[in-house]
Parts: C-alpha cells; structure tokens; sequence
C-alpha cells in the first residue's frame, strides 16, 4: 500500500502568528517536520500552503509545494485542494501531518496509514496522558473511543468526566488508561476528502475549533489507534517552543 504524505501549513494564526518559521536549532519547523516526513514509507511528501515565504523554506531543503488558496476553514479542506492539484485517485491513501508536529516520529506516520483500508476511510492516533494537568489543558486534545476502536468523541475539555473525583477538585488520574490525547495526524482515502470538503461546518467543528468533529457530526467513523511511537507535544502556543527545542537539541547532537 502506497500513501503520500501533505503537510498543510499557513503563515497566519491567531495564537501563533508566523508559527511554520520559526527556528528550531538552526531549522525552521516546517522545515524539520517535512524531513520527519520524508524518513517515514510515503511515496511522495508534499507541504500545501498558500504563503510564498513557507514554500520557499521547504524549498530550501529541496522539499516538494503546492501552493493552495488562502481562505480554507480547516488544514483538511486545505489537504483536499493540495491532493485533487496532484490529481489523486480516490482509492489513493493521504497521510496528514500537522505543521506543528516538528517531532512527529516516521513509525507514527507508517502507523495511520497503514489503518486505512476497505473498511476504514479515517484514521488517527492518540497516546496515553500521564499528567493530570494535561487533561484539563484545553490545547491538549482529548479522545475517547468505543472497545472497537471508533472514536466517540474528540474534546478540549477533560473526558472522560470522573464524577466522583473532579467535581470535588481531585485532579489526580485515577485510571491512567482513561484519559488520551489526540495526535494530530490523519490518513484518509481520498474518497473521504471529497466527501469532507462538501459537508458544511457544523456546530461541534465551531464551538471546540477541531476539524475532525464534521466526520462525526456527518455520521462517519474515524478509526483512532494507540500510537507504538512515542510522540512529544506539538508547539500550539509560544510556551511550546522552549520545550520542543530542549527535545531536539539533545535529539541533533
């Protein structure tokens, strides 16, 4: 099974402005996350982006653009117009991987893409919180899934509820396995990108500001699997930055 891999990424945001090229030991992040990418089974990385300075980073390093619109409401309709330039098939499998990963390990992205079959048009991966402070952090993206491994729901807010233990301000985990964050890597078929694009945003996708919600809402499956790799956070805000830059300078030595 072979899969290309499309990194969406845009100069302008909110909590983060510029985000994509910051320097991260001497690299912007785009930059490290299209190279993560390259080391994983794709047989082709592209990064789809509408911001002249970000592609001629990843040019730079030699890497692969294509240059997409501006005003998309989410990375996944972005993916759809970089995948449908590059004219995929729908049985063709995309690997989306989040701009903001510049961690992201290759096996992860072998992983969820290998998850997409007959049956399976979405998939992602998600981890096991060890840290009580990170279920109740609303950049941390929480998952809870059904025992055949369908997500039921993705939040910013602490789900599952311990009723018995929050309510009285225990923030203590009391089941460690209970509690898991959403890694912000996706493998669909192109087929589901199609379909995606054409579903309008509904109230969930609006209110928790997460893409994936529109598949749920539309009455799909996404598939959510636990990830053999280790996977640090991302860099969401600018108090990420220090810690992901402590990773990677032991990681470049």
């Amino acid at each position: 099974m072979t899969f290309s891999v499309l990194i969406p990424a845009r100069y302008s945001s909110s909590r983060f402005p510029g985000k994509p090229l910051i320097e991260l030991n001497g690299r912007t992040m785009i930059q490290r996350v299209y190279e993560r990418a390259t080391k994983s089974k794709a047989a082709a990385v592209y990064v789809a982006t509408d911001d002249e300075r970000i592609a001629d980073s990843v040019y730079e390093i030699g890497g692969k653009v294509v240059m997409t619109e501006a005003n998309h409401e989410s990375g996944t309709d972005r993916i759809y117009e970089a995948a449908s330039t590059l004219g995929l098939r729908d049985d063709e499998v995309v690997v989306n991987v989040q701009g903001d990963e510049p961690l992201i390990p290759p096996e992860a992205i072998d992983q969820v893409a290998r998850l997409v079959d007959q049956k399976t048009r979405m998939a992602t991966l998600m981890t096991t919180l060890r840290h009580a402070e990170e279920v109740f952090d609303p950049n941390v993206v929480k998952v809870v899934a059904d025992n055949a491994g369908q997500a039921l729901y993705f939040s910013r807010a602490p789900i599952p509820w311990s009723r018995d233990q929050f309510q009285n301000g225990d923030k203590l985990l009391p089941h460690m396995s209970a509690w898991n964050r959403h890694l912000g890597i996706y493998s669909y078929s192109m087929s589901m990108l199609r379909e995606y694009v054409n579903w309008p945003i509904g109230m969930l996708e609006h209110i928790e500001a997460l893409e994936q919600l529109r598949v749920l809402a539309n009455g799909e499956r996404i598939r959510v699997e636990q990830s053999k790799s280790e996977i640090p956070r991302g860099i969401d805000t600018p108090d990420d930055v220090a810690h992901v830059l402590k990773i990677l300078l032991e990681q470049d030595k």
